[in-house]
């Protein structure tokens, strides 16, 4: 399955989320803050898609600075994104190519969803979606 960097800096929630990668199959890289990403983003290992927290705490990079960076270092990067402030938030990430959004507090269920359109083929979603 997929490796997926998990930037998160809520350590509870990091927790929870890697626990859903896992249990999905995926192996996923933890990070508890934007240094510890970049560091994994520029090690040698795999890494298929970015799920990083958009406002992250005392960090001088939010989630769509990372996202970007970590696009410049492996340009054909999925990212999904999640944040508390959903409606600004979500509005943010429809102009940002091929990315997706998971509003924060998010249950195992709609992580799994949302991990399951991120790598989602385009046929694959062409079927899930209904015909009006």
């Amino acid at each position: 399955m997929a490796a997926i960097l998990l930037v998160e800096d809520e350590i509870v929630v990091l927790e929870f989320a890697k626990l859903i990668i896992e249990d999905m199959g995926h192996q996923a890289i933890a990070a508890s803050d934007v240094d510890e990403a970049l560091v994994a983003l520029r090690t040698a290992q795999p890494i298929d898609a970015l799920f990083t927290d958009i406002r992250l705490k005392s960090a001088v990079l939010g989630g769509y600075e990372l996202a970007q960076q970590a696009r410049t270092l492996r340009p054909p990067l999925r990212v999904l994104y999640a944040s508390g402030n959903s409606t600004t938030d979500k509005t943010k990430t429809l102009f940002v190519k091929g990315a997706h959004f998971v509003p924060k507090p998010y249950s195992a269920e709609q992580l799994k969803s949302a991990l399951e359109v991120l790598f989602a083929t385009p046929e694959e979603l062409a079927e899930s979606t209904p015909s009006l």
